[in-house]
C-alpha cells in the first residue's frame, strides 16, 4: 500500500524539484503615434530553485517574442521579354507577423535540431504552414524568400549570446520593435534549457496598438472602408489642385 502510494506521488515530487521560471517585460503596452520610431523591450527574471538548490551551471536560458500570426500570399517575379511578371506564387496559412530570439548561447548548442523544431527555437524552426502540400523544394524556395523579406524588413531577427544570466538566477535580454510593427497581441516567451532539454517555461502577453490620430484613422478604415476611401480620394484630389495653384501662383 504504501508503495503505490509513493508512486502515485512521485509525479508531483519530481514536479516539486523542477525549476521555475519567473519572467516579466519592461512594458506590457506600446502604444504606436506619429512619432513612434521603434521601441526596445526589456525581458528579464528569475529562476527559482526549489528546496535551497544550488543553480545549475549548465542553465540556459532562450527569449521568444512573436507576434500575431497571419496568412500570407509570397510571389515570384521573373524577367520574361524584358518585363518582370509574377511567375509563380505560394500561400502560408500561419506566418508570425514578428519574432525575435535571443539566447545565452548559440541554439544549436544548447538543444538537439527535434527540440529546436518542437518549440519553434530559430527562424529556420518556424512552423509557416504552406496551405498546399505541393513539391517540397518549391516550399523551401518560398519560405527561404518569405524569411528573407522579414528579415530585411526587420520583422524577424536573431541574437545568440543575447541573453545574460547573473549567478545562475537573474536574466535580462532587450528585443528591438522596429517603427512599422504590426499592431496586435504579442508573446514573450521564455524557455529554461539544461543538458539540451527545455525543463521550464512561461509566457507573458505584450499589446501592441495604435493611439492617438493613427487610432482614429485605422478604425475608420475598418469600420466604414467605402466613406473612408471615398474621402482618401477627394483628400488627394484636393491636394493636388492646392498644390497646382500654388505651384501657378509662383510661376506667375
Amino acid at each position: 500500500m504504501r508503495r503505490c502510494a509513493l508512486l502515485l506521488l512521485a509525479p508531483l515530487l519530481i514536479g516539486a524539484e523542477a525549476p521555475r521560471l519567473v519572467p516579466d517585460v519592461s512594458q506590457r503596452k506600446i502604444e504606436i503615434i506619429y512619432s513612434f520610431t521603434g521601441a526596445e523591450l526589456l525581458l528579464f527574471g528569475a529562476i527559482l530553485y526549489p528546496g535551497g538548490r544550488a543553480p545549475s551551471d549548465d542553465a540556459q536560458i532562450a527569449v521568444v517574442v512573436k507576434g500575431p500570426s497571419e496568412p500570407v500570399l509570397i510571389r515570384e517575379k521573373r524577367k520574361i521579354a524584358g518585363m518582370w511578371v509574377n511567375a509563380d506564387s505560394a500561400d502560408f496559412r500561419s506566418v508570425p507577423s514578428f519574432y525575435a530570439l535571443a539566447s545565452s548561447k548559440p541554439i544549436a548548442q544548447i538543444v538537439d535540431p527535434r527540440t529546436a523544431v518542437i518549440y519553434e527555437l530559430g527562424i529556420d524552426n518556424l512552423q509557416l504552414s504552406p496551405a498546399s502540400a505541393g513539391d517540397p523544394a518549391k516550399d523551401r524556395r518560398f519560405e527561404q524568400g518569405l524569411i528573407d523579406l522579414k528579415r530585411r524588413g526587420g520583422y524577424y531577427s536573431e541574437t545568440h549570446r543575447g541573453v545574460a544570466i547573473s549567478e545562475g538566477v537573474l536574466y535580462r535580454a532587450r528585443i528591438a520593435i522596429p517603427a512599422r510593427v504590426p499592431v496586435g497581441r504579442y508573446s514573450a516567451e521564455t524557455f529554461l534549457i539544461e543538458k539540451g532539454r527545455v525543463i521550464a517555461a512561461a509566457t507573458r502577453e505584450i499589446d501592441i496598438g495604435k493611439s492617438g490620430m493613427e487610432a482614429f484613422v485605422a478604425r475608420a478604415a475598418e469600420r466604414h472602408s467605402f466613406l473612408y476611401g471615398v474621402c482618401a480620394v477627394l483628400l488627394s484630389l484636393g491636394l493636388g489642385w492646392a498644390a497646382s495653384a500654388a505651384f501657378r501662383r509662383l510661376r506667375d
